[in-house]
C-alpha cells in the first residue's frame, strides 16, 4: 500500500510505502526518509520529524504535509510514480527529540525540502 501526501499547497510531493519498511519515496523513485513508531527518520538516522494520524509535523510541532483527508485545501491529482530506486542501507537512528505542542499551523519548510533533509 502507498499514502500520497501533499504539501501545504495541496500538491503530491511524496508518498509512504507500507511493503518497503514504512519508508517515504520523492515522486523520481528514491527512498528519503521512514517511519519508526510516530517518528519520522532521515536515511542517515536523525529524527526530522512525526508522523500522527496522517499528518507529518516538524520537530517544532508544525504541519509541513498530510494525507488527501487532512489537507485543509483542495488537492492536486497525483503524479505517475517512477519505479523504485534499490534502497541504501539505513544508519543508527539517532536518540529522539521530545514531542512539541502540535500545531494546526504550517510551516515555511516546503514538504519535499522536509523529507529530503537527511537523504543518502
Amino acid at each position: 500500500m502507498e499514502i500520497t501526501f501533499y504539501n501545504k499547497t495541496g500538491h503530491p510531493q511524496i508518498y509512504l510505502s507500507v511493503e518497503n519498511d514504512n519508508s517515504f519515496y520523492t515522486w523520481d523513485g528514491h527512498a528519503v526518509a521512514y517511519v519508526y513508531d510516530d517518528k519520522i527518520y532521515g536515511w542517515r538516522g536523525k529524527h526530522i520529524g512525526w508522523y500522527i494520524d496522517g499528518i507529518i509535523f516538524d520537530l517544532h510541532g508544525y504541519r509541513v504535509g498530510s494525507i488527501k483527508e487532512k489537507c485543509p485545501y483542495s488537492v492536486y491529482s497525483e503524479y505517475s510514480k517512477y519505479s523504485k530506486y534499490s534502497r541504501y542501507s539505513r544508519y543508527s537512528r539517532y536518540s529522539p527529540y521530545s514531542k512539541p505542542s502540535f500545531s494546526s499551523s504550517y510551516s515555511n519548510t516546503d514538504l519535499i525540502d522536509f523529507i529530503t533533509q537527511d537523504k543518502a
